[in-house]
């Protein structure tokens, strides 16, 4: 039996996962093996469990999750590895050999490598260590500050033996290896200071010194915006120590060039690269990419999918037609696949997830790029995300072409044998994705839009997978996996109304979530009878900038202005359904206007058509476009579609 804290938390026995319940239970379970061998206070599980004021039957909760801990490690087989889980007053002790605990296994790891003293026998420790990690520590427990601490903490400990490899393979003369496993970190933790000084001089002592000033200077920007501070003594440090490094290297050249005396000039093209670059091709030198095949064992592969979405649920179908057109090859062309729907169905959590789910399958990398169709602001230039594409594969920067046309051929030349999945998010036009695409026939390409995008369809074979609401089921499952299912089951027929006047979207349940979770005093009923109130719903399906109301008006802000003011005449429907007729009697636009503007409005999925020529408009959105059509935002503007 064997317990997990690095990544979801989880018992595994030698039949398989033992099922552990909702995120309540699994927290009881991963408090106590924070703490193993040590009794733990049930006011300090309570106060753990709810962030805010916990509900009066609070106690008895916590007991009932460790009565079923108790018989769900008793079915597994606990006794016989020396398990036990007691109660000794208002406290709970779990009783097992610590080595079952993946936590515990890392630790001691990591306590065995010495990277500077016995670089070689750290190398393979500090390896099996990091080889413990399936995720983000403790996923799947809710989300209360002393858990997000612990999570915090273990993942201090984490970056901790990453940068402990690093040094252990620089001091075995091996700097690429170093650069390549602090790279994803680095990536991934852009704001930690030591970390990027850590990869600045591994890069710098590979002979890839360009690659290390591009990294004190990215993140020098990063600390002014995010932060609003310069760079701290170390990552100053180690930046002063490459170009003092630098000038001393570059004297000793001016020497030696003095020494040879004229005549024996640089290489020609096609002669000895210089350490860290790749050999000279027409003259064209640079630091070779992270993850290049070019022989270099070890290097990093690009990582920059966001973190998995939280509290995903379902979508089995929509994730399986991913899987089936993502990891077709057989035609010998790069995949493409384009996951479509409203605002708020979760499109963008369906592919990430999805990318998470089968990472493995591209071992050479994951890119990713918000392309900013349906965001506020101009959407993002092609030569923009192509140079982050580019930087990410180790392209220097001074060797990153100006115009779109020609990064884009650089990156189809760069991932043409390679095996990864490229994540376009958020695209508003077929236009838009097409210079972004790789050509390899192992990379796969997986495009989320509230458009249909069906140019890419016709031109690029894209396979077409819709994202649906859900349904009350799914809907009841989310705000259980939010709020916790015995919230919800206290009142199944609210949580049901809820659903319906969120429309099934998951970003409205969520927006409703939240509400309910900042008044822990609240029933599902009473926020209901709240969103009834079709003049305040759309404000309470908020939370900051998060909202219904914000993804519609990007989508609106994207129409030209007549199909604005035929969506304002679709909101007068009664009940939501109508056909062209009775929209062009609502508009006052002629049959053929009216049919052209349902097409363009049906591919934003701002309705949806139903059957030939039945046509419905979701509560919400109706909601919305007579709230703007009231003077609060008129919608679309003067044409543009901007």
């Amino acid at each position: 039996m064997e317990f997990s804290l690095l990544g979801p938390v989880a018992v595994t026995t030698g039949a398989g996962e033992l099922p552990l319940g909702p995120a309540k239970r699994r927290s009881v379970l991963a408090l106590l093996l924070l703490q193993p061998n040590t009794t733990v206070p049930l006011e300090q599980l309570i106060d753990s469990l709810w962030e805010d004021e916990p509900p009066e039957h609070a106690r008895t909760v916590v007991q009932g999750h460790v009565s079923r801990l108790r018989a769900t490690l008793a079915e597994g087989g606990a006794a016989a590895y020396g398990i036990e889980l007691t109660t000794h007053g208002s406290a709970y002790l779990l009783r097992l050999p610590e080595e079952l605990i993946d936590a515990h296994r890392f630790g001691e790891l990591v306590a065995l490598a010495r990277p500077e003293a016995a670089p070689g026998d750290a190398v393979p420790l500090l390896r099996e260590a990091l080889g413990l990690w399936r995720g983000p520590a403790l996923t799947g427990t809710v989300t209360s500050p002393p858990f997000a601490a612990a999570a915090h903490a273990l993942e201090e400990r984490r970056l901790t033996a990453v940068e402990a490899l690093a040094r252990a393979h620089g001091a075995l003369g091996e700097h690429e290896q170093a650069a390549a496993i602090l790279y994803s970190a680095a990536v991934n933790h852009p704001l930690r200071e030591g970390l990027i000084a850590a990869l600045m001089r591994a890069l710098f002592r590979a002979g890839r010194q360009s690659d290390a000033l591009e990294w004190f200077h990215r993140t020098r920007r990063l600390l002014n915006e995010e932060l609003g501070v310069d760079p701290g003594e170390r990552l100053s440090g180690a930046y002063e120590e490459i170009l003092r490094a630098e000038r001393e290297g570059a004297a000793g050249a001016k020497g030696a060039t003095a020494s040879r005396g004229a005549g024996q000039g640089r290489p020609e093209a096609g002669g000895a690269a210089g350490p860290g670059q790749a050999p000279v091709r027409g003259g064209a030198t640079g630091p070779a990419a992270p993850g290049a095949r070019d022989g270099g064992a070890g290097r990093a592969a690009p990582r920059l999918l966001p973190r998995p979405p939280a509290r995903f649920l379902g979508r089995d179908r929509q994730l399986a037609a991913l899987t089936d057109a993502l990891t077709d090859h057989t035609t010998g062309e790069s995949p493409l696949a384009v996951v479509v729907g409203p605002a708020g169905v979760g499109k963008t959590a369906c592919a990430v997830q999805w990318a998470h789910l089968h990472a493995s399958a591209f071992p050479d990398g994951q890119l990713f790029a918000d392309l900013r169709g349906f965001g506020e602001g101009d959407e993002a230039p092609a030569a923009e995300i192509l140079r982050d594409f580019l930087l990410a594969l180790g392209t220097p920067p001074e060797r990153v072409p100006g115009s779109a046309q020609a990064a884009s051929a650089l990156f189809r030349s760069l991932v043409a044998e390679r095996r990864m999945l490229v994540v376009l998010d958020n695209a508003r036009s077929s236009a838009q994705v097409r210079p972004l695409l790789p050509g390899g026939p192992r990379c796969a390409t997986v495009v989320t839009s509230r458009s249909r995008l069906d140019g890419l369809v016709a031109t690029d074979c894209a396979r077409p997978v819709g994202i649906q609401v859900l349904g009350h089921e799914e809907g009841a499952a989310l705000l259980g996996a939010m709020l916790g299912p015995d919230r919800v089951a206290e009142d199944p027929a609210a949580a049901r109304e809820l659903v319906d006047l969120c429309d099934g979207l998951p970003l409205a349940l969520r927006a409703a979530a939240a509400q309910l979770t900042a008044r822990p005093r609240w029933r599902l009923a009473r926020l209901a009878a709240a969103l009834r109130d079709e003049q305040r719903r759309l404000a309470l399906l908020s939370a900051e900038d998060t909202g219904i109301a914000a993804a519609l008006r990007m989508s609106v802000a994207r129409l030209s202005a007549d199909d604005a003011r035929l969506l304002s005449a679709l909101a007068k429907s009664a009940d939501g359904h109508l056909n062209a007729s009775v929209a062009a009697a609502l508009a006052g636009y002629d049959p053929e206007r009216t049919q052209d503007g349902l097409d363009r409005l049906a591919e934003m999925h701002l309705v949806d058509e139903e059957a030939t020529d039945v046509y419905t408009i979701s509560t919400l959105t109706q909601l919305f476009a007579r709230d703007e059509k009231d003077g609060r935002g008129a919608p679309g503007g003067d044409g543009s579609g901007k």
